[in-house]
């Protein structure tokens, strides 16, 4: 299973969420209702069972929805799932604290705190570029952002979805063509801070990043190309973003 921002149920969730920001909760809640009603599979109802559940009325119908999403979670074996039990974990063991079950809050805290700092992911990994380069040649920090170009990045990004990779080459700056690159990290790395559980639970994009050079082992040509329209969309989101870098 690979997380894809062009999925409907995503695509549902993420106009829900916009509806958030401009304050109409009422209209959010439906298009959460409706990504419920529209998921074909475990992923998608966990994620629309997440974002349901945020807009109950009540403590205990919050958790309801919660432990229904922990429950599609936990059937699935994937990291883009699993990046997100330490969020999930935490908001139950909430519920249960403001219910007064200490017992059962304090389990899911414990649960929380065993998940939270530790990535399992184990790859392959992908980088996307414009750049034209040569297996055993090193990715290194110190670039500038392709979101924010006066900014330095302490950090080398990358992702273990070749398709990620792939609309992150083609959101690049440059002209030349969009590469995906096979990448081992040659040092620590961990959740990219910018992403993770910022609009989606955990870390569904599998991005990571690392102070440490990348290696790069090979390259990939069968990735997804995203189509003008939605590569348009993503554009037009990122000029407008007013969130900053955590670098």
């Amino acid at each position: 299973m690979e997380f894809s921002p062009f999925n409907n149920v995503v695509k549902l969730c993420i106009q829900g969420m916009e509806m958030e920001e401009k304050g109409k909760a009422g209209e959010a809640r439906k298009l959460f209702l409706q990504s419920w009603d529209e998921a074909t599979n475990d992923f998608e109802r966990f994620l629309a069972a997440h974002y349901i559940a945020r807009h109950q009325k009540t403590v205990s119908d919050m958790l309801n929805w919660l432990e229904t999403a922990l429950q599609f979670a936990l059937k699935i074996d994937d990291e883009s799932v699993k990046s997100a039990f330490p969020s999930l974990y935490l908001n139950i063991a909430k519920c249960y604290e403001d219910l007064g079950d200490s017992n059962k809050a304090k389990e899911n805290f414990d649960l929380a705190n065993s998940y939270k700092y530790n990535p399992s992911d184990k790859g392959p990994f992908y980088h996307g570029t414009k750049a034209n380069l040569q297996v055993g040649d090193l990715l290194t920090a110190g670039g500038n952002s392709n979101y924010k170009s006066e900014i330095k990045m302490n950090h080398i990004y990358f992702t273990a979805l070749a398709n990620g990779a792939g609309l992150a080459a083609a959101l690049a700056k440059g002209d030349e063509n969009e590469r995906v690159y096979i990448v081992e990290p040659t040092g620590n790395y961990e959740n990219d801070p910018n992403l993770t559980d910022k609009k989606f639970p955990g870390n569904p994009t599998r991005s990571y990043r690392s102070e440490a050079p990348l290696k790069i082992v090979g390259e990939v040509t069968n990735w997804v190309r995203p189509n003008p329209d939605d590569l348009q969309k993503f554009r037009g989101k990122l000029e407008n973003n007013k969130g900053e870098i955590i670098n």
